[in-house]
């Protein structure tokens, strides 16, 4: 079968993405189907597992945490009744079971397909048959599109964040898959929205897609711009990817109470805190990662009635991965990036 495979780790990671033609085709095991690809999505994900993270450190390898296409055959202990079905992956599978049952609650420890074992980004990929779901005859370019980013963001506002409607939004970074998202769902519960760019096109489109407000990251603080918008108050919530670079611009956006809620950090890991403003100010610092398959149905439910789609960058063929990889590296993207299979 035809694969896109990073060959070796290391950055850029571009140059080590080879189109092959005959990669061994997978066989589901017990419990898991086998998916014949129609579309792929590129992730953020993908840059860090060919920059060979710890967990994704065995090269060659198939990366791609978001897929979609028909199941064409099932291991044992499946039924085959899902044979033929049109399905999305949620690529967050739990690792093993509590290992402190006395300690509740307990989040699940999230193993994911595309970094701790081979991805999507191939004509077939293999999953745990309870990881899917059957989306009839919905667009699989757009299903690719929407899985991952919606379902980290729905987790990030509502389970975490305890986001209510009509509150206030900051969404930095606007023009990747999970802030596009975020807003996308912040638009559906009508909250007010401020979105921030290094880039004015990106803060023109983000208006066309429904944001309410906009400011230009121009590396200083804007924390103030924020302030104003809000007459003063600061936003309840804050979608937060970027990472240390934007930390003190998001604590001094946060009104009393307010919570960040941070799932990346794409640029920079580290972060200078000013504790004092956290204590006076009641905010809430909280770490959100990927979902669960309740809270992907709950996501993905907003994709099957209408309600919400996702934005889409550029479609490329596999042929075109390198460029498709060229492109998310270099922040050029508004949306996702999709590969077709088909």
């Amino acid at each position: 079968m035809k694969a896109l495979i990073i060959q070796k780790a290391g950055l850029p990671v571009t140059p080590n993405i080879e189109l092959v033609q005959d990669h061994p085709k997978p066989e589901p095991g017990p419990g898991e189907v086998l998916v014949k690809t129609e579309a792929s999505a590129l992730n953020r994900l993908d840059i860090w597992v060919g920059a060979g993270m710890p967990g994704a450190e065995e090269f060659p390898r198939i990366s791609g945490s978001d897929g979609c296409g028909r199941i064409e055959a099932v291991g044992d202990g499946v039924d085959d009744a899902w044979i033929g079905k049109r399905v999305m992956m949620n690529a967050a599978k739990p690792a093993a079971d509590n290992p402190y049952p006395d300690r509740a609650p307990a989040l699940p420890d999230l193993h994911m397909i595309g970094e701790f074992e081979q991805g999507c980004h191939a004509e077939y990929f293999v999953g745990p048959a309870t990881q899917v779901l059957d989306i009839g005859e919905l667009d699989p370019i757009e299903a690719a599109a929407y899985g991952l980013t919606h379902l980290t963001a729905w987790r990030m506002m509502l389970t975490r964040a305890s986001l209510k409607a009509g509150q206030w939004v900051l969404i930095p970074g606007i023009g990747g898959g999970l802030a596009l998202a975020a807003l996308n769902i912040a638009g559906h519960l009508g909250c007010r929205t401020i979105v921030t760019s290094r880039h004015q096109w990106k803060l023109d489109r983000a208006i066309e897609l429904g944001a309410q407000h906009t400011i230009l990251d121009t590396g200083e603080n804007w924390s103030k711009q924020v302030r104003e918008i809000t007459g003063k108050r600061g936003v309840d919530v804050c979608v937060e990817s970027v990472g240390g670079a934007i930390h003190d611009s998001v604590l001094k956006s946060l009104a009393r109470g307010g919570v960040m809620v941070t799932c990346g950090t794409t640029a920079g890991f580290e972060a200078k805190t000013n504790l004092q403003r956290i204590f006076w100010h009641q905010l809430t610092i909280i770490g959100s990662t990927m979902g669960d398959m309740d809270e992907f149905r709950q996501a993905v439910s907003l994709f099957q009635s209408g309600s919400l789609r996702p934005t889409i960058d550029r479609v490329f063929t596999p042929e075109q991965g390198h460029e498709a990889w060229g492109r998310l590296e270099a922040g050029e993207q508004f949306g996702k990036i999709v590969l077709d299979w088909t």
